[in-house]
């Protein structure tokens, strides 16, 4: 199982939840933060440091935050990253998921 971070981080990015990860498998994408999966060692640290409530065990996602476990996932493959072995020294994509990139924006809410 892995943590997900679900749409509350869309255009928010707080990354409380980065320094609190002891395996640094939280990524900065364009307009959302993203867990590699397969780093994740669902060890729990990011969830309460998020101030927004977006990130969840997997295993317990509300019904609409379901689709983010394959967001998540599939942003390592749309920006090529795989898995890097950690966020630190590279630099923030400006690229995300395509769900999250046609997202709206608050404007268009």
């Amino acid at each position: 199982m892995t943590y997900v971070i679900g749409p509350p981080c869309i255009d928010i990015k707080d990354a409380a939840c980065v320094a609190e990860c002891p395996v640094d498998c939280i990524y900065v994408g364009g307009r959302m933060l993203y867990i590699q999966p397969d780093e994740c060692i669902d060890c729990g640290a990011c969830e309460p440091a998020c101030p927004v409530e977006a990130i969840y065990p997997e295993a317990f996602l509300p019904a609409d935050f379901k689709p983010f476990t394959e967001v998540n996932a599939g942003f390592f493959e749309v920006t090529g990253l795989g898995a890097p072995g950690g966020a630190v020294g590279l630099q923030p994509s400006d690229t995300d998921h395509p769900v999250v990139e046609s997202w709206p924006r608050p404007s268009e809410q």
